[in-house]
């Protein structure tokens, strides 16, 4: 139940005055935290990954908060439109937190390809997953409970090196209800090419196996020009978003580089033992996005 439903149930039972009373207390509850967002990167191209690190300082009156609630962030435009969301479990739960305790952790998220340049809003609150009732925060509430705590200027994708999926991709998906998400399968082998960007360089790669049919664990090979930069692991049900550190020795000096993903186990969803399933691709890890990011 909300805190609008809350109020006009007040309205209802109550009169006019006692239901004032009723919305007064709620709105005048002690914060319970303060929250706070910070970014690797001021701005970020569409596209790009982004480490973000959130904070929560414990108010030091701060009562038990008695369950586990989610923490809400909602990336807005210019015009307070909904962009994206990045709502979670914090990495310690919210019934484990003591007053006047911090609590900080980082998460890696790629910014999603989204109509809109320019500064995005962020907002952040903490919401019960049982009832979505918010928390009261410190900070500007920009109502409902949603705390502005920062801003993040998005930049063209056009600022992205270009990464070409080659050879051994099966065609793109996309989730029935989220257009923003977005995968390929692989083969056995899959190649992706790129502008050589002539220095080193970090493959972001976040990936995983949704374990529906093929439950068994998986190893990528990284490999440039035929040498093997690194190995991914990918266990079913889990996602991964995993850093390959590439030297620019192992770019070679040609404008154009490749990647290849070696996986050392497919399948084929038709020919499992009791699957139902009529796909006949060969199917080797599922890949959300593959990245290149040149160090400075």
């Amino acid at each position: 139940m909300t805190r609008i439903d809350r109020v006009l149930i007040c309205a209802l039972i109550l009169s006019v005055p006692l239901a004032s009373a009723c919305r007064r207390k709620q709105e005048n509850l002690p914060p319970v935290a303060t929250a706070a967002v910070a970014f690797n990167h001021p701005k970020a191209p569409l596209g790009s990954p982004l480490d973000v690190t959130y904070k929560f300082t414990v108010a030091a009156n701060a009562p038990a908060f008695g369950q586990d609630y989610w923490v809400m962030v909602h990336f807005l435009d210019a015009d307070q439109e909904l962009m994206w969301t990045d709502d979670h479990v914090p990495a310690i739960p919210t019934s484990q937190w003591k007053p006047g305790q911090v609590i900080e952790y980082k998460r890696t998220l790629f910014v999603p390809v989204y109509p809109y340049i320019g500064v995005a809003t962020v907002q952040m609150g903490l919401y019960s997953p049982k009832d979505g009732k918010r928390l009261t925060l410190s900070g500007e509430d920009n109502g409902q409970r949603a705390y502005k705590v920062g801003t993040l200027t998005l930049l063209p994708s056009a600022e992205n090196v270009f990464v070409m999926f080659k050879d051994g991709w099966n065609s793109q998906e996309v989730a029935p209800d989220n257009a923003t998400v977005q995968w390929q399968w692989t083969k056995k082998i899959a190649v992706i090419a790129f502008r050589n960007p002539k220095r080193d360089s970090t493959l972001y790669l976040q990936a995983d196996n949704p374990g529906t049919t093929f439950t068994e664990q998986q190893a990528v090979q990284v490999q440039v020009n035929g040498q093997t930069v690194d190995t991914v692991t990918i266990t079913p049900k889990q996602e991964v978003i995993h850093r390959t550190h590439i030297p620019a020795a192992a770019l070679g000096t040609a404008d154009m580089a490749e990647v290849r993903l070696v996986v050392d186990k497919t399948f084929v969803p038709a020919l499992m033992p009791g699957s139902n399933n009529r796909d006949n691709r060969e199917l080797g890890i599922r890949v959300f996005h593959a990245f290149i990011e040149p160090r400075p």
